[in-house]
């Protein structure tokens, strides 16, 4: 039998290339060895989303953007984590056990404070730990595909998990392991932070070519000129370049920079023309997908069906063990 997998992505805007290499292919990677559920994680993005046709619109292109790069809904399900309004409830059962030491370590409540904004987050934000274990508990999560960054999360997740069980019973819920992906690197943004788009420093990889030439072409690069060598090893252009080229390319363009008379204009430019060759076939089919919206809601309604069974049956034990009904299963 497989082990299950989960992972979630907000619904906050289109994907950005560091959503496409730190989640969205690695977990489409995970759906022929896993039992895979993957959400778009409306609940979370409303501590931020004000715009209703914006949420509806995102989550769309989302799930556009996941079947377009692989995603087989007969082999995954795929779903909007609002068709599973119970993960609000046992989001409640956990916050129930879940100190508030726990949630003041977590690394955006400390960000904030650290800024001197924790008095202007609102309670989503704080207690965002506790539904993001809800999420995973809720489907008896066997792994959670993870970043190295964001350990934290899952061992917060286990430890809210261990109260629940230590007040109400032994192995009333599954405690999930990390399945570390040591392979993602940390894609870095236009500006040369981590991508991100509170940073406001994405590449788009499925934009079209125009946008997508844009966005590259407005990698920050230092004033060395055109004639000077140039270090390969500290510049945005080629750290990006790096995750598409092979190692003859990748060889060819140290080899550009380190003998002068190579810009970084033509850098960007062999970095464009990479990706929209790369990218290019699935832009097509995001295309076709995201224009058919029933095609879309059909993919979401039958993988919000899938789950349900699970769900069921793990609050229908949630409930009983914590004294909020009768056994119903």
């Amino acid at each position: 039998m497989k082990k299950r997998s989960l992972s979630g992505i907000k619904s906050t805007g289109t994907p950005h290339l560091g959503n496409y290499l730190g989640m969205i292919r690695p977990a489409i990677d995970l759906q022929d060895d896993f039992d895979s559920f993957y959400f778009v994680a409306e609940y979370h993005a409303l501590t931020s989303e004000r715009d209703p046709a914006a949420m509806r619109a995102s989550t769309h292109m989302i799930a556009a953007n996941f079947l377009a790069f692989g995603l087989d809904p007969a082999r995954a399900a795929f779903f909007r984590q609002s068709d599973v309004p119970e993960v609000t409830e046992l989001a409640w059962l956990l916050s129930c056990v879940t100190h508030m030491g726990l949630l003041e370590r977590a690394h955006g409540y400390k960000a904030a404070k650290d800024q001197g904004k924790e008095k202007e987050i609102n309670h989503g934000v704080f207690s965002y730990p506790v539904l993001m274990a809800a999420d995973i508990l809720i489907y008896d999560s066997d792994v959670v595909p993870i970043g190295r960054d964001q350990i934290q999360h899952l061992e917060m997740t286990r430890d809210i998990a261990v109260k629940l069980n230590l007040a109400f019973g032994e192995n009333l819920v599954k405690l999930p392991e990390a399945l570390v992906r040591e392979e993602v690197a940390v894609v870095p943004g236009t500006d040369g932070r981590k991508m991100s788009k509170s940073y406001n420093n994405i590449i788009e990889p499925l934009a079209k070519p125009k946008i997508l030439r844009k966005q590259i072409m407005s990698v920050v690069s230092d004033s060395t000129s055109l004639e000077d060598p140039k270090d390969p090893t500290n510049d945005n252009t080629f750290a990006l370049y790096k995750l598409f080229a092979t190692p003859d390319e990748l060889a060819e363009m140290e080899a550009n920079y380190r003998g002068g008379n190579y810009g970084y204009g033509h850098a960007k430019q062999a970095l464009y023309e990479k990706m929209n060759d790369y990218f290019g076939p699935y832009r097509e089919k995001y295309d076709a997908i995201y224009a058919d919206e029933d095609y879309l809601e059909g993919v979401l309604e039958a993988g919000a069906i899938r789950v349900r069974p699970i769900v069921e049956e793990v609050m229908d034990r949630v409930r009983y063990a914590t004294g909020l009904g009768p056994r119903r299963r």
